[in-house]
């Protein structure tokens, strides 16, 4: 193939399509192929320049335009993304791998944060306290940050920016979306969609690029917020880098979530929702199951039901009929994911069922991981400790709840975990004591509805705000509180003490 014929991408600055101002590109694959497909630019700080002035430029007017016309461009935006969600979902599977199903749904979780969105002029309704003292009322005003970006993980190329946009500008900001630059087409559409909704120009850019935008975007003078999700490492750098330059940060880092299965639990049942939790999305998820803990008489039972679903799992091309796992993003992912699988061998973990080198026939060249499984974990082994982000569930095997939820607090990451079983008292219990910002009782991978918040704590989350949800709203808006007293004789003329009320 002749690379120099390729697409190439541009930005979006402005209300349209502009050529990038940098010289560096980035190939785009099919990871079902491992074909290059089309090529993205790597965009430098000027490019991240020009879309801050293009944001800077529209703000005045988005931010005074009344919350209701606000919320009408996103109910416009939020039907045209239904309209178009078939069309938008293989984007996503042929820049990313997932199931087309799978795509769609991604799509739908994000729809249901413009909608969440476009009940903003009572989301920014402030309180109002008549005569505090005399003749004198107080009330409190919410207000937008500025010029935000959003810089956003492969694994969701649709959802997680909607996790922060829709919330962003119904809240009267201007917005520049950093998207990944493995699977970056779909922003572009959102972009065009938007504008097709009857968004301002310069309200909503997209700049592309690797580690020199993003380093742009923390430094740049005129952007005020910035929410990232990815790995912790980053998501540290991110929020340590953006506080420095004076900015308001939430940064989403990894996870390792936790599927406690208990004696009494419904092995089938738990079975099932593992297979999917840690294989859906060749376990590309931040919310994904990788590690089962099995607690006493569970274990064999458990570890005999997954290993019976796993080998039954058809992995394939995410837009083949019948397809339940695509490949994973890249080359590099899968041998990295393979690695970790050689490592778990190596470290003395029981290789139930192995993934490396499936069979796909006529993707040949595909970046494909089959379903992986391991008993008798340790927390010790690489395979535990580390966020793998591939196809690969590790069983270890406790004796009891309290050890159960003793190993999860120990964990570093606190994103999600899930408690399999029929007690009333252990869903209690683990729900009381489990130090972990999302949980699910016999829901394997609890992602709070958009009218609630998304986030872990510990090594999973930097900052003291989650995304959508009213932790949405109050990150992407100020306080701001009023006194106000409106006298006519100029009797009230302030003195030089402490203004007291009353």
């Amino acid at each position: 193939m002749d690379l120099t014929t390729l697409e190439r991408l541009p930005l979006w600055i402005g209300g349209r399509a502009v050529p990038a101002l940098t010289q560096r590109y980035g190939e785009v694959t099919n990871p079902a192929t491992g074909e290059v497909i089309r090529h993205v630019p790597l965009g430098n700080a000027a490019d991240v320049d020009a879309a801050a002035k293009a944001a800077s430029a529209a703000l005045p007017a988005w931010r005074a335009s009344p919350p209701l016309r606000r919320a009408r461009i996103l109910m416009r935006f939020r039907e045209l993304m239904e309209a178009n969600k078939k069309s938008l979902a293989a984007i996503v599977t042929q820049e990313h791998g997932k199931t087309l199903a799978d795509a769609e749904g991604s799509i739908t979780r994000g729809i249901e944060v413009i909608e969440f969105a476009t009940g903003i002029p009572h989301l920014l309704k402030g309180e109002f306290s008549e005569n505090v003292g005399t003749d004198v009322d107080s009330w409190s005003l919410r207000q937008p940050v500025g010029v935000c970006a959003g810089i956003t993980p492969f694994n969701f190329p649709a959802m997680v920016p909607m996790w922060m946009f829709p919330v962003a500008l119904a809240c009267g900001n201007t917005f520049i979306l950093k998207p990944s630059e493995r699977d970056p087409t779909l922003s572009l559409r959102m972009a065009e969609l938007l504008t097709e909704a009857g968004l301002p120009d310069g309200v909503f850019n997209v700049v592309h690029g690797d580690k020199e935008a993003v380093d742009a975007i923390l430094a740049h003078p005129d952007i005020r917020a910035i929410s990232f999700v990815g790995s912790t490492p980053i998501a540290r750098y991110i929020y340590e880098t953006g506080a420095a330059h004076g900015k308001r940060v939430q940064a989403l880092g990894g996870a390792k979530n936790h599927a406690v299965v208990m004696p009494d639990a419904d092995i089938a049942f738990a079975a099932d929702a593992i297979i999917g939790a840690g294989y859906g999305s060749a376990g590309e998820r931040c919310m994904a199951i990788s590690a089962v803990v099995a607690v006493g008489d569970a274990g064999d039972a458990l570890v005999a039901e997954l290993a019976t679903r796993a080998k039954s799992v058809k992995v394939g091309p995410g837009d083949a009929a019948g397809t339940e796992m695509g490949p994973v993003v890249t080359c590099a992912a899968r041998d990295r994911i393979v690695g970790y699988i050689d490592s778990g061998v190596t470290e003395g973990a029981t290789l139930v069922v192995d993934g490396r080198g499936p069979r796909v026939p006529g993707h040949e060249n595909g970046f494909f991981v089959g379903p992986t499984l391991f008993d008798a974990v340790t927390p010790a082994m690489a395979i535990y400790r580390d966020e793998i982000f591939g196809p690969v569930l590790s069983v270890v095997r406790v004796a009891s709840l309290t050890e159960a939820i003793e190993l999860v607090n120990r964990n570093p990451y606190a994103n999600g975990a899930a408690l399999f079983t029929r007690s009333g008292h252990a869903a209690r219990r683990f729900q009381e004591d489990v130090d972990v910002g999302m949980l699910g009782i016999n829901v394997p991978i609890p992602v709070p509805m958009a009218f609630y918040s998304f986030g872990g704590w510990k090594n999973s989350l930097f900052g003291d705000l989650h995304v959508h949800g009213m932790d949405g709203v109050r990150f992407y808006t100020r306080g701001k509180a009023v006194t106000a007293r409106w006298p006519d004789d100029g009797s009230a003329a302030p003195g030089f003490h402490m203004p007291l009320m009353g």
